[in-house]
This record gives structure tokens, sequence and C-alpha cells, in this order.
């Protein structure tokens, strides 16, 4: 352009390359009339024309990203732009039918099996990892009712946060009870994902229940026998889970961390971990129909009285063992080692749901000393004051004997 310092070049149909190298003003043509004046250092600009071709109407994306028509978009990166919004809205409005928005309608129960037993386990090595350090990090709840310290360790915090979250993680929208709660914040990633497939229980378990996610709680206990864990005294000490389905124990699991097995049981499908039958199989002939000389397991905190009146009722000739740990004596009476478990005071359901569930497997039972079933239904009923008795073998015999131990 000579003198003007102006160098304008058209670069196809992808734009206009202008470069100005002085003060010169440039002008769009479409906007002059025949009446606009012109300066001397005016550029007229013209836009190509394309003959035969008709106009195309803007789309939206093509308007919002024109800026007045001073600067333009590839419409190729613009198109793919307002795919990936359109894509945001969609799966953020739940769209896409994600595994999460089919967990929260209903809950495959040989997967939650699966997971409930991995969350057992991996609670239990946090349990024996902490008995292993020289600070349990013991602190007090306060007292049972029969006068005893009810501590609390970092072994329970600790196991309880992968047992819950562990469970939390592999199905989010079910109910999660567990007797301890978050004191600090977790970090999920810490928590390992729980596979949906365990070995025994692709083995042993035909049946591939789905059921609403609302008919499902599950209980857990992180740490069972707490006073004896923090006496050393391990081998009463269990990790456990319930599945309770529309409030019945439906499957249970007892991990003793300590000596590293796990019993399992599915009532109803009547299906048990190989633990389980092999406990029963040594002492199916160990059976005491009579009951004057049975022999009964109770808690370490009251067998003074319950041994007192279990003799007047049965007969001098019963043994009474004191024993700490609900998931403990339940496993004594699974393993036929006791004959009955006894327990005649308050005491939480996620201490005796998983031995509900396995004992109900075995065709055994686990009522109140009423001989009425426990409802595991609901998160605010934790709490069993009907006292306990549970058997594999003639449970209304002892509650018929038993009538003068009901809280």
């Amino acid at each position: 352009m000579g003198s003007s310092g102006i160098n304008a070049e058209y670069m196809g149909s992808s734009g206009i390359n202008a470069e100005y190298m002085g003060t010169t003003n440039m002008t769009n043509a479409a906007t002059l009339s025949d009446k606009t004046e012109l300066g001397p250092d005016t550029l007229i600009v013209s836009k190509p024309v394309r003959t035969g071709v008709p106009k195309r109407k803007k789309g939206l994306c093509q308007k919002i990203m024109n800026f007045g028509g001073s600067v333009r978009i590839n419409p190729t990166g613009v198109a793919i732009m307002c795919g990936i919004v359109i894509l945001i809205i969609f799966f953020n409005s739940g769209g896409g039918g994600s595994a999460n928005s089919k967990v929260a309608k209903t809950v495959n129960l040989k997967q939650l099996l699966s997971v409930a037993i991995a969350a057992a386990e991996a609670g239990g090595k946090e349990v024996v990892a902490v008995r292993a350090e020289a600070d349990l990090g013991e602190s007090s709840k306060g007292e049972t009712l029969e006068g005893a310290n009810d501590p609390k360790t970092n072994g329970d915090m600790r196991s309880h946060v992968q047992m819950y979250y562990g469970i939390k993680k592999a199905f989010p929208n079910i109910n999660v009870i567990s007797e301890e709660h978050d004191e600090v914040a977790v970090d999920m990633s810490t928590i390992p994902i729980a596979s949906i497939h365990n070995s025994e229980v692709e083995e042993k378990v035909t049946t591939d229940q789905e059921l609403p996610a609302n008919e499902v709680a599950v209980w857990i206990d992180p740490l069972d026998a707490t006073q004896e864990y923090t006496e050393n005294l391990k081998q009463y000490v269990t990790t456990m889970v319930c599945i309770a389905v529309k409030g019945k124990p439906t499957i249970g699991i007892i991990h003793k961390p300590f000596e590293g097995i796990t019993a399992w049981g599915w009532a109803g499908e009547d299906v048990l971990s190989k633990v389980v039958l092999d406990d029963v199989a040594k002492n199916k002939g160990n059976v005491h129909s009579d009951l004057s000389t049975a022999r009964i397991i109770v808690s370490r905190s009251h067998s003074g009285s319950v041994n007192e009146t279990a003799q007047k009722t049965l007969g001098p000739g019963i043994t009474v063992t004191p024993a700490g740990g609900a998931g403990f004596k339940a496993w004594e009476v699974i393993k036929g080692n006791q004959d009955a478990y006894i327990h005649t005071t308050l005491i939480k359901k996620w201490d005796i749901c998983a031995p509900a569930a396995i004992l109900t497997a075995l065709n055994g039972k686990l009522t109140t000393l009423d001989g009425e079933a426990i409802d595991y239904g609901k998160a605010e009923e934790a709490k069993n004051q009907g006292g306990l008795l549970a058997t594999l073998y003639n449970h209304e015999k002892f509650l018929e004997k038993l009538k003068v131990l009901k809280p």
C-alpha cells in the first residue's frame, strides 16, 4: 500500500489477517454509505462475497462465541465445546446410568457379603496393629449397667474407619450402623476399595439376590471385647458385620483378628463358611439334652449373679463359664463348646446381630429371654433391653427354665 504503512492479506475462508504499521484507521466497507466522508488515512477492508451460497442462520453456540463479529472461532471447535457442555449437564442431572445410580435403588446381597467379609478383615488388621503399639490410646465411654468400665481405644476407631467406609465406598446408599463414630475427618483415598468377589462366597453362594436398598441395614462392631483387648486377652476379640433384611438378621460375619479366621453364615439360604461347618462337625455329638448338666457361657462382668440363679433353676450340675465378647461367646455355642449363651442386662444390637444370623443359618436361635425375635431394622433402636438367649438346641426348654432371669 505504499506510504500508508498497511499490509493486508486475505487468507482464504479462514478469516482476515491485517497488520497495521502506522496510524491508519480501518473501516469495514459494509458499514459505509454513499455519504460517508473518508479521511486520508482510512483503509477500506471488504469481506469476500460468496455467490450462489444461501446465507446460514447462526446457531446458539456460534452466536455466543462470535463476539460481535470481530473475532471468528473455528466452527468445529465450537461444536466440540458445546457438546462437552451438554454432556456435563446430562451426567450431572443423573443421566448416563452410572453404577451408583443402580446401587441407590438395589443391593446385591452376594456382593455385599463379599464386601462385608473384606471389611471385617480390614478392621481386624487395624485391631492387631494397634495392639502391637505401646499406647492403645485408651479412653472411657463411661460405665456399663453392671458398673464395669466401657473403654474405647485407637483399635476401635481405626477399625471403625476401615469397616464403615470400606462398606460405604462399595455401597454408598445403604444404611451402615456402627458402634463408633468419627472423631476426625476421614480421607477416603486411604480406604481401599473392597472386592465384590470373595472366592469362598463365589463357590458356595448360588443365589444372586437384588433387594431394595432401603430394606437393608448393616450393623458393624469394629472391636468386640474392648475391655479384654486392653487387658491383652486377645482370644476374646472379634470384629463383626451383620446384614439385616427388613429387620431380620440375614447374613453374619465374625472375624477373629488374632487367629486370622472368619466365620460367616447366610440365614434363609442356609449357606455357611467352611470355618463354621468344620467347627460344627467337630462337636456335633457334644450336646447336653439334659439341662441339669448344661454348659452356659456368660459375660465376665456379671457371671456371679447368673451362676447363682441358673443353678437354682437348672440344677447344681451346670457349668457356668465367664468370657468376654458377645462374638466369642456366640461362637463357642456354634462350635458346640457351650450349650447356651445367656445375657440378662442391656446389650447393643451390633454385638448380637451377626451371631443371630449365623445361628439362624444353623437352625439355632438368638432371642430375648422372653423368646421374642429382635428387630435389627432401625438405627435409632440400637439397644436390646430384653436380655438374650442363644442356643443351637433346646431353645424352648431353656426359655422355660430361665424365666426368672428376665430383666
